[in-house]
C-alpha cells in the first residue's frame, strides 16, 4: 500500500501531531477540519452556518490536494457542538452535496478542540 501525506495552503494547517489529510492508494482521508479561515487563522465560531460552509470548503481543498473531490466522498462525519444546529447545518450540506449523497454520520460532542461547534472529517475514492 502506498501512502501520502495531504499538505495545502489553501486548508489550515494541523493543529496538533498529525496531517491535513492522507492518500492511501485509491482512498483520500482528510482529518476533521474546524472552521479556519485558512488566509487569515480565524475560527468561525459566531454562525454555525458560515462555519459549516468553512469547514466544508477546508474538506474540499484537501480532498483536491489528494486527487478526490465532494463528488467522489463516500463517508462523511460530521461533530457538532449543539445538535439543536442539525436542520441550519443540513441545509449548508446540502448546498455541497447536492446530488450525491455519501453516508454520514452526525453526532454532538462535548467539546471540540479550539472550543469549535462543527468539525467535519471525509473519506473519498481517488477521480
Amino acid at each position: 500500500m502506498k501512502l501520502d501525506l495531504i499538505q495545502t495552503e489553501k486548508a489550515p494547517a494541523a493543529v496538533g501531531p498529525y496531517s491535513q489529510g492522507v492518500r492511501a492508494d485509491e482512498f483520500v482521508f482528510t482529518s476533521g477540519q474546524l472552521p479556519f479561515v485558512p488566509e487569515t487563522g480565524e475560527l468561525i465560531s459566531d454562525d454555525i452556518q458560515k462555519a459549516t460552509r468553512q469547514a466544508l470548503e477546508n474538506v474540499k481543498a484537501v480532498l483536491e490536494e489528494g486527487g478526490a473531490s465532494l463528488e467522489t466522498v463516500i463517508k462523511v462525519t460530521v461533530f457538532v457542538k449543539d445538535m439543536e444546529n442539525f436542520s441550519l447545518i443540513n441545509e449548508v450540506y446540502a448546498e455541497y452535496f447536492k446530488n450525491h449523497k455519501p453516508a454520514r454520520s452526525l453526532v454532538e460532542v462535548a467539546r471540540l478542540p479550539k472550543d469549535g461547534v462543527i468539525e467535519i472529517e471525509a473519506i473519498a475514492v481517488k477521480k
